[in-house]
């Protein structure tokens, strides 16, 4: 089931997606009452998917993001991030809820920031409070799936030494263009492409942490709420943006995540 989050006439609601592909001429939504997580019911209308916009599919409380999960992306960024960690824990950082935009929204380049990449990402939501999970569980507490792009302010995160500066400026979290309930983390493909240039093109299944590894070692130290976003990681071919790029994440099985670049 594929669930947007939407506005329509300054009112924010959610629907079930309807209709097959990403062509917005094509689908339509029908709309619910409340929040998908807590017992919706249908309210009986059915929009067209044009006749909204379509907003980030969850306002996380937490973005939890895993850095160096792809061997190919630890390689070309080794002098930037270094290697993976020698006890072999997942490398975690956090993004700031409000860096969170949705599909269409504008990423913005903040002045003086240097060099901003892009960074394609499977995400992953969490539907239930999420506690000491296990790698056989782990699933169980998930909602659904998105695509997100890890925008990061290159240059700060190499010279800040930690990267909460370099990846958390407002705009740099954007996710779309809706959720996917129903699907397996296991083997998917990520791509991204800029201008229509491919420039990123992976698969989950090359992870080094798979999805129930990274959300059994999360919990292991935090709570994960209903709602919150966990990002994956990305492949090889991350690259810079710039003002008048048009940047498209793809994650098979869920859509296409598109936003414009611009100078903030």
């Amino acid at each position: 089931m594929r669930i947007a989050r939407f506005s329509v006439s300054g009112e924010i609601a959610y629907g079930i997606v309807q209709g097959s592909g990403e062509d917005p001429s094509e689908l339509s939504l029908a709309t619910l009452h409340g929040h998908p997580l807590f017992e919706p019911t249908p309210t009986g209308e059915v929009l067209a998917m044009s006749a909204v916009r379509l907003l980030a599919p969850t306002s996380p409380i937490n973005v939890v993001c895993v850095g160096k999960n792809y061997a190919d992306h630890v390689a070309e960024m080794g002098g930037v991030t270094g290697t993976p960690t020698d006890d072999g824990v997942p490398t975690v950082f956090l993004k700031p809820a409000t860096s969170v935009i949705g599909p269409g929204d504008a990423i913005r380049l903040p002045a003086g920031a240097g060099r901003v990449d892009h960074e394609a990402e499977l995400a992953v939501v969490i539907g239930r409070p999420a506690r000491d999970l296990t790698p056989e569980n782990a699933l169980t507490h998930v909602w659904g799936y998105t695509a997100a792009n890890d925008v990061t302010a290159r240059d700060q995160q190499k010279s800040d030494g930690q990267w909460t500066r370099g990846k958390g400026h407002d705009t740099f979290c954007p996710l779309g263009p809706w959720l996917e309930t129903d699907l397996d983390p296991g083997d998917l493909r990520v791509r991204c492409e800029v201008d229509e240039v491919l420039r990123q093109d992976g698969s989950t299944s090359a992870l080094l942490h798979d999805v129930p590894a990274i959300l059994a070692f999360l919990t292991s130290f935090m709570t994960l709420l209903p709602g919150d976003v966990v990002l994956t990681g990305t492949p090889a071919g991350v690259g810079p943006l710039a003002a008048g790029d048009t940047v498209a994440v793809s994650v098979e099985g869920i859509g296409t995540l598109t936003n414009p670049v611009v100078s903030r």
